[in-house]
């Protein structure tokens, strides 16, 4: 199993050029020397390439999933042969996965990642007692960071924490592109379904939901949208998607995706009129979008249907097919996000922390810094021999003058 592990963390880093560099750049002067970095991730390649990446840079690294669905084992195996502290395992109860993450946090880590905010709070909560040799840390998702800015005005977020998901080389790459890509593979590999002529219905329309919807209308699909978001909304419209409700539009779905990070988006009120063979899938963080007990209440107890898909079947014979245990399905039911993509995300995750680590920083939430976000786009096109072009110097004073208008 850890040979096959071995095999996709290679072919992760084959194509995370991007990473790479930095740490060839910065490896020599071992700058993560004496830090104890703990992670909460999808615990599949590209993650395990990041926790390489910053142990090559010298820290001592353990890491815990951040999905009970999302470790891949074979991977998981691999990363502890190099050296990594690795504290998951696939299919983990709630019991273990909040075990894993409290064998993390028995590291005594300096420097934190997170993703979806529950290795922070847990430290905040359960270990407070390790916050005062917290450096800083690094949240990689939407959800997470909902919770932490809502820690920090609660005057409870006691450590400085970068907001990774807001740099622009993750959030517009990463979001849209990654997610668009992972979450459209993992609905067709799961279900070995057509997507063209079926009627989509994506409920949320952010950076993640406009990749969803953006993927499926490509494979052929019609799309819909719903948002709480009046401004979101009116640029779906005006992306040519049919806009409405979930009560007008629900009816009508072949296909839902939920994309929020909200809770029960997809409720019984929904569910009574949705289509006989409806596929119900979940692209936010936790598995609360779609309201599994209400499926149980209507449907009873599921049966298995194909590997990642359950089948419940309404006393009217109606079958509703939950991707995925209804959790994140691009990793509960896939592979993720592509490698290239994913190489953005970890190159802006890995410089946090070194940023973190050079600097003391205030507690609170902080912006990725925007010289290191142009940095890694730079690299980003260097990487695939793309050119950039160059501001002139007289372009350069006629931008710096108020001055000069109109001829």
């Amino acid at each position: 199993m850890s040979e096959l592990g071995a095999r996709r963390i290679a072919w992760a880093e084959e194509h995370m050029p991007i990473l790479a560099r930095l740490v060839k750049e910065r490896q020599p002067q071992a700058p993560l020397r004496g830090q104890r970095v703990g992670m909460a991730l999808h615990l599949e390649a590209k993650t395990a390439r990041l926790a390489l990446a910053l142990q090559e840079l010298g820290a001592e690294v353990a890491i815990a999933g951040s999905n009970p669905l999302s470790t891949q084992d074979a991977v998981a195996q691999a990363l502890a042969q190099q050296g990594v502290h690795v504290h998951a395992r696939h299919g983990a109860s709630a019991e273990e996965y909040f075990g894993y993450l409290d064998a993390v946090l028995d590291h005594r880590p300096t420097l934190v990642i997170d993703d979806g905010g529950d290795l922070l709070t847990r430290l905040h909560l359960r270990r407070p007692e390790l916050l005062e040799n917290v450096r800083g840390a690094a949240e990689e998702t939407t959800t997470g960071l909902v919770r932490l800015r809502a820690m920090h005005a609660d005057g409870m977020l006691r450590v400085p924490v970068i907001a990774v998901n807001d740099a622009k080389m993750k959030h517009l790459f990463d979001n849209r592109f990654g997610t668009g890509q992972s979450v459209v593979e993992a609905i067709m590999g799961s279900t070995n379904l057509t997507i063209a002529g079926r009627y989509a219905l994506v409920v949320g329309f952010g950076q993640c939901g406009k990749g969803v919807a953006q993927r499926l209308r490509g494979l052929g699909a019609r799309v819909g949208v719903v948002d709480i978001d009046p401004v979101k909304l009116n640029e779906a419209w005006l992306d040519g998607y049919e806009v409405s409700t979930m009560a007008e539009l629900a009816p009508k779905a072949d296909i839902v995706v939920t994309v929020t990070g909200a809770l029960r988006v997809v409720r019984r009120e929904h569910l009574e009129k949705m289509r006989d063979g409806v596929l119900l899938a979940n692209a936010g963080h936790f598995d609360v979008e779609i309201d599994k007990g209400a499926l149980s209440d209507m449907c009873g107890a599921p049966e298995p249907a194909r590997e990642n898909v359950e089948r419940y079947t309404a006393p009217d014979g109606r079958r509703f097919y939950l991707l995925g245990e209804g959790r994140l399905v691009n990793l509960a039911a896939g592979d993720g996000h592509p490698a290239e993509i994913m190489d953005l995300s970890f190159a802006v995750q890995a410089l946090a922390l070194l940023h973190l680590a050079a600097q003391p920083m205030a507690p609170g939430v902080h912006q990725f810094p925007e010289s290191l976000d142009q940095e890694v786009a730079r690299l980003s096109l260097e990487a695939r021999g793309i050119g950039l072009e160059q501001e002139t110097e007289e372009q350069a004073r006629y931008r710096a003058s108020w001055q000069e208008g109109t001829a």
